[in-house]
């Protein structure tokens, strides 16, 4: 559907509906770098990879103790000890050699007795217990087989995927770019510090900024476009160049919102207006093949919007893997107000007395009040079928702020 800037909302797009009319105008860029493994943690690996080389690449010991001929040991007990010879060299028949866990398992040698079942007898040692071949040797592949798949495109590498790269040899790994994401604040009472009677600080293209570069993008925050529908063109062509634009302020049906107007001038305007609260003056569109999500100005919705929608659009874009922020199970302290129809986020604060976890409200009203966002602990999704949530309900608190 394609809003207009001075009309109503004639509809609003159900949240399911924008979500997968977005997800069909937002291209994965496919452009791919390679980078050291020292900076890889946290990017997506862009080809499979495959091991080099196997873990370990000598057969090792498993255990402290000796390193012997499984053969030699047959029969070996508390009462009947089997007496080798200690060496320092090849082992050979009926003869044992010390070795460390970790330790390259000696030539001639199949097994090792562990060191508690050894003891030494001048330059013999006596061996307590039997073990057979292979026993307490980790065989050549054992934690990694060369050529083995290792990670397929989309991964996220975390700590523990770098080690074990360079375990196999890797020293570089190629990965996905960071989708370039152009976040454009709008609006003519804003100013970066200052402000004057009826001037606002800019915050929400500072935090929308922040926000995309934490779930992979590379942001570009721009300075404030005023008002003016010239203006606010020139700066959507200038960033065409991005894989995602997105502007806050301007998205609703007043005046001053001139971005669904301009972007359809622009373009195509696919959604304005979704079934949120607060948020609902969301809208984007695409020009020249370019996302552009229009984020509403009041700052909670601005917020909500970009994890709604900014995130998703960010993680298709760069190939990364997508996944709902993880949620903690509450106790609703109080009742939460909501209206059918509309999908709703209630700010809540937790608190722990120890046997049940409680969820109280900051705020469950009030678009503007950015404070309600930064102080709570995450949020409750009252979805669209359910007309409030009951004091004393058990309800899941998202944590909207992580960031994998």
């Amino acid at each position: 559907m394609t809003g207009h800037s001075h009309s109503p909302f004639t509809e609003r797009s159900a949240f399911s509906d924008a979500r997968e009319a977005l997800a069909e105008q937002v291209d994965q860029h496919g452009r791919t770098e390679t980078v050291p493994l020292g900076s890889a943690v946290g990017r997506t690996v862009g080809e499979s990879i495959t091991a080099q080389r196997n873990v370990p690449h000598y057969p090792r010991a498993a255990m402290d103790g000796y390193a012997v001929r499984a053969e030699d040991t047959f029969g070996a007990s508390d009462r009947s000890p089997q007496i080798l010879r200690a060496t320092d060299e090849e082992v050979g028949p009926r003869e044992a050699r010390q070795v460390h866990t970790g330790s390259k398992l000696p030539e001639g040698a199949d097994s090792v007795v562990m060191i508690e079942q050894v003891e030494e007898v001048g330059d013999d040692i006596e061996l307590f217990d039997g073990v057979s071949e292979g026993e307490n040797v980790g065989p050549v592949g054992e934690d990694v087989e060369a050529g083995q798949q290792l990670y397929e495109p989309g991964h996220r590498l975390r700590p523990s995927d770098v080690g074990l790269l360079k375990s196999v040899g890797n020293t570089d790994v190629t990965v996905f770019e960071r989708p370039q994401v152009a976040v454009i604040p709008t609006g003519e009472e804003l100013v970066q510090s200052d402000p004057d009677p009826g001037e606002i600080i800019e915050t929400n293209g500072l935090t929308v900024s922040e926000l995309a570069e934490s779930w992979g993008g590379e942001t570009t925050y721009h300075d404030v476009v005023t008002d003016d529908i010239e203006k606010l063109k020139a700066a959507i062509r200038d960033n065409l160049d991005h894989d995602i634009i997105a502007t806050t302020g301007g998205s609703s049906v007043g005046k001053r919102d001139l971005l669904p107007e301009v972007v359809s001038d622009l373009g195509e305007v696919h959604v304005h207006g979704v079934g949120i609260k607060p948020g609902h003056p969301f809208a984007f569109g695409t020009v020249e093949g370019t996302p552009l999500l229009m984020l509403p100005g009041y700052p909670v919705s601005c917020l909500i919007n970009a994890v709604q929608f900014l995130r998703p659009a960010i993680k298709w874009a760069g190939g990364l893997p997508f996944e709902d922020p993880p949620e903690v199970e509450a106790e609703l302290a109080e009742k939460v107000y909501s209206e059918p129809g509309l999908r709703s986020f209630a700010r809540v604060q937790l608190d722990d007395d120890g046997e049940t976890r409680v969820a109280k409200t900051v705020r469950s009203s009030g678009a503007g009040v950015l404070s309600s966002v930064a102080l709570s602990d995450g949020w409750v999704v009252v979805p669209e079928q359910r007309e409030g949530l009951a004091e004393g309900e058990t309800v899941a608190v998202q944590n909207w702020e992580w960031s994998p």
